[in-house]
């Protein structure tokens, strides 16, 4: 049965996308708010938290990092691989729904303090885009909302394609690209004022 991870912080088409994939027989993950959300909506979820056995910890700063997330989806395809994640208990994760914190929507809001715009960095969502799109050829990343319909209509058609996973790896990577010039630009605003 495959596996997904949902952590969204923009969760529109969120329920109607994770409906979908229950439907089809995957085992959803999903953290804080959004295993929240889709509880809220009787879609089956395990929180992250009980999956790894681990809180979250320091007021959500802390959810999805954690080797039981990382290990599921940047193990590689084979018997090795397969059979350690198995000793701990843990499986592979084939898909990742993730978007960032709204980084530069508070940084635009005129009365944003500091502590505020860095608490709005993110850092677990950024981690699992890396990884999700690093691992690729095993993994499908999706950080656009909009994808979602078109990724259910290949896992209805049979499968994810190739292309299609490496195309999203790349708009992964540069959603992180961008979130981190915005991040730099800021900060070395601040430190030059």
């Amino acid at each position: 049965m495959p596996t997904a991870i949902l952590s969204v912080h923009n969760k529109t088409g969120l329920v109607e996308f994770a409906q979908s994939l229950a439907s089809l027989g995957w085992t959803l993950l999903a953290s804080g708010g959004t295993a929240k959300l889709l509880r809220e909506k009787d879609v089956p979820v395990t929180e992250v938290a009980d999956y790894t056995k681990s809180p979250e910890i320091l007021g959500g700063r802390v959810k999805t990092l954690h080797p039981a997330i990382h290990g599921g989806l940047l193990a590689r395809p084979t018997e090795s691989d397969r059979q350690q994640l198995l000793s701990l208990g843990w499986d592979y994760i084939d898909l990742v729904a993730v978007n960032l914190y709204p980084f530069e929507a508070t940084i635009a809001k005129p009365d944003v303090t500091y502590a505020d715009a860095i608490e709005n960095i993110d850092i677990g969502g950024v981690t699992l885009i890396r990884a999700a799109a690093k691992n690729h050829e095993r993994v499908t990343l999706i950080c656009d909302p909009s994808d979602y319909a078109s990724i259910l209509e290949e896992i209805r058609s049979g499968s994810i394609s190739p292309q299609t996973r490496a195309k999203l790896a790349v708009k992964g990577f540069a959603s992180t690209a961008h979130y981190d010039t915005a991040i730099h630009a800021y900060l070395k605003q601040q430190s030059e004022s």
